[in-house]
């Protein structure tokens, strides 16, 4: 299955660098791309608002590549303002319990 997924995304950035070769713009050259294309954002967040941020999206039970971004988010802010974010995370672990009562959170009081 790898490879034929190897193979189909080469397929699909060829043709997709073929549109920007023939000056499609890149905005409408990207319809070819799949739903899942990587992108850039910028989010501005206050302090009060990137805890509860993460607290939503570090927890294992939202999406993946959410749950990554927020990850790294963390990592960052808590260079910067170590205090402030020093048990930001999930809820589970700022309120020390599973708000969502999902009994597979690593951090559900047992």
């Amino acid at each position: 299955m790898k490879k034929a997924y190897d193979e189909t995304m080469n397929i699909i950035w060829k043709e997709y660098n073929k549109l920007l070769e023939m000056d499609i713009p890149a905005e409408d050259s990207r319809f070819v791309l799949p739903n899942a294309a990587c992108t850039n954002i910028i989010v501005t967040m206050n302090a009060r608002s990137l805890l509860n941020f993460f607290e939503l999206r570090c927890c294992k039970h939202a999406q993946w590549e959410i749950r990554q971004l927020a990850n790294k988010m963390l990592l960052e802010v808590k260079k910067i303002a170590p205090t402030i974010f020093k048990n930001a995370g999930p809820s589970c672990k700022t309120k020390g319990y599973c708000p969502e009562n999902k009994k597979d959170c690593p951090l559900y009081p047992k």
